[in-house]
């Protein structure tokens, strides 16, 4: 009997137990919900409504526009942060261009300036040492046999014309004594109408075929005379060295 008696006040005790907890537990959030109260917030005694409570689905609709809203301000604040990234970016390589450009012509126009003292230096080292070299006067040649003789040798020396002082001479003093108009009416050129004239008594059709560029076209011109008829020697006869008579 003792037995059984002390499992039924066990079970009493472990009844009652729980429901000491739960009051407990009921008494706790009681006192959680009273110290939520703000201090100047006022309490009423009424009790609750029972039921399930009621939740207004409005608050949570207002709050859907209110991140779009900030969601496209800050999409807007985005682009507007990468234009003007993109605007200094741009406006940097502008600078450095325009520094990179000044920098070459500023380079360019150094050379240049280095280039134009150079060549004007060097224009006056050359001038400095160029030597003022005076005009030669033109060789004159006495009007007299002398003269013509020694012209003509200078002509002939241009030409490649072979021929001597002597050589030329001695062939006027035999043909015309040293006279420049001295002409043949007599011999078989004469009678032929081409008379020999001048100094070494030269036949027209001669004198035109060995006529010497630079001189007049004039057998009775002394210096022409003796280089054409010189010319036409030292084509037959290797020079007028070499003539001793008629030729």
């Amino acid at each position: 009997m003792l037995k059984n008696t002390t499992n039924r006040l066990s079970r009493t005790l472990t009844k009652r137990h729980k429901i000491a907890i739960a009051g407990v537990g009921t008494l706790g959030a009681a006192a959680l919900a009273l110290s939520a109260v703000p201090g100047n917030a006022q309490t009423t005694t009424a009790d609750a409504p029972t039921g399930k409570v009621a939740y207004s689905s409005e608050q949570i609709k207002d709050v859907k526009p209110s991140v779009t809203t900030q969601l496209a301000a800050a999409g807007v604040k985005a682009e507007e942060m990468s234009a003007k990234h993109k605007a200094a970016v741009a406006a940097a390589k502008h600078r450095a261009a325009v520094a990179h450009d000044k920098h070459v012509a500023a380079k360019a126009a150094a050379a240049k300036k280095a280039e134009a003292a150079r060549k004007a230096k060097a224009a006056a080292s050359r001038d400095a040492k160029r030597i003022q070299v005076k005009p030669v006067a033109a060789k004159t040649y006495a009007n007299n046999l002398d003269g013509w003789i020694r012209e003509a040798l200078d002509i002939m020396k241009k030409h490649d014309i072979p021929g001597t002082y002597n050589g030329l001479h001695k062939n006027i003093m035999r043909e015309s004594s040293g006279n420049p108009n001295a002409i043949n009416d007599w011999d078989i050129n004469a009678q032929n109408g081409v008379p020999s004239i001048g100094l070494l008594q030269v036949i027209k059709p001669t004198f035109d075929a060995y006529h010497v560029p630079g001189t007049p076209k004039s057998q009775y011109d002394p210096v022409a005379n003796l280089t054409a008829a010189a010319n036409y020697a030292a084509d037959r006869y290797g020079s007028i060295d070499n003539v001793n008579s008629a030729y």
